[in-house]
């Protein structure tokens, strides 16, 4: 672990970001499923981040634009309902959803953890300097790995708020989402309460074009998954030979994202060979929605109880806040 110790309007910054040799097994792993498979959190590092950035600003991708609004319209409210503490934001990002919170607050001070180092450095500086008298912390880390958050003085002496905005928890399959709210309940600890927001079920014709943009800024951001594979871990995917493609599957509510093999091709990654039919799809990530019920069902599984919710007034999405049931 390293840490950059706090200098005047830097933030402090611990890694935690796991190792080359885990990122082999899982792409070991991921491969050999059917369907080929890989974590979603492969997609972010720098470049990748950079380009989720630019999908975020795309006029098909609304759930950004309308989360930071509601955000905005509803600081007040949802700091109060917050109470005093230090926020934790998990997959910060460019943390770009957060400043209307910390100017609400009472006292405030801020935890961000996210997957890439550089984006993560660049988000939390930013921030620092929007935010002068706030206390920082930056993690990089796979959030959704953490036996624990490590002992540092913003997490230690006050009560932890989670904060997990983005919808990102439809990038897990259910088990896998009630696991990480179960895991959100360990990393905030006793009294820990948990934000987030939850992007809900819609016309089929808007989901794909959000998660397919005419720009096709969503198709390079899942091919540059190939190119940090071959970077990284000396792979040979050829990226000329891998179409993408995003389509909502009714039955399991989610958009599912894939990189379609143009031809029969083998692949060479991590000392071993892979072969690709030619239609073949490997799986970069998939998107669930949840409606309202649904998703305080999943969170109530999970030991969590509504405390309150806010949506837009389209009910495109919903930020809940929940407390740790009894």
């Amino acid at each position: 672990m390293t840490s950059t110790l706090q200098r005047s309007g830097v933030p402090e910054l611990l890694d935690l970001h796991p190792a080359a040799a885990d990122m082999q097994q899982l792409v070991i792993e991921g491969l050999s499923q059917t369907p080929k498979q890989l974590p979603a959190w492969f997609l972010y590092d720098a470049e990748g981040s950079r380009l989720f950035d630019l999908i975020c600003q795309q006029p098909e991708y609304s759930l950004t634009k309308t989360e930071t609004a509601l955000l905005q319209d509803q600081a007040m409210a949802m700091a109060a309902a917050l109470g005093e503490g230090t926020l934790v934001e998990f997959g910060a990002g460019s943390a770009r959803k957060v400043g209307p919170l910390l100017q609400a607050m009472q006292q405030p001070a801020y935890v961000a953890l996210d997957i890439s180092a550089d984006h993560l450095a660049e988000a939390c500086t930013r921030l620092q300097q929007d935010h002068p008298g706030v206390p920082m912390l930056g993690i990089c880390c796979d959030y959704s790995q953490l036996e624990q958050l490590p002992s540092h003085p913003l997490l230690k002496h006050q009560r932890r708020l989670g904060f997990f905005p983005g919808s990102s928890l439809g990038n897990f399959t259910t088990a896998a989402a009630e696991a990480l709210l179960r895991q959100f309940r360990r990393l905030l600890g006793p009294g820990g309460t948990l934000l987030i927001g939850i992007d809900q079920p819609k016309a089929t014709e808007r989901l794909e074009a959000a998660y397919d943009d005419a720009a096709g800024v969503s198709a390079r951001f899942a091919l540059n998954l190939l190119q940090r594979l071959n970077r990284d871990l000396g792979s040979d995917f050829d990226l000329d030979q891998f179409r993408y493609q995003a389509r909502w599957v009714p039955e399991a509510s989610h958009i599912e994202m894939t990189l379609i093999s143009q031809r029969e091709q083998t692949v060479q990654a991590c000392g071993q060979t892979w072969h690709f039919a030619k239609g073949e799809a490997l799986t970069t990530e998939t998107s669930h929605k949840y409606s309202p019920e649904a998703f305080l069902a999943l969170a109530s599984r999970a030991g969590w109880a509504s405390e309150a919710r806010w949506s837009d007034p389209r009910n495109d999405l919903s930020l809940h806040l929940l407390k740790q049931a009894d």
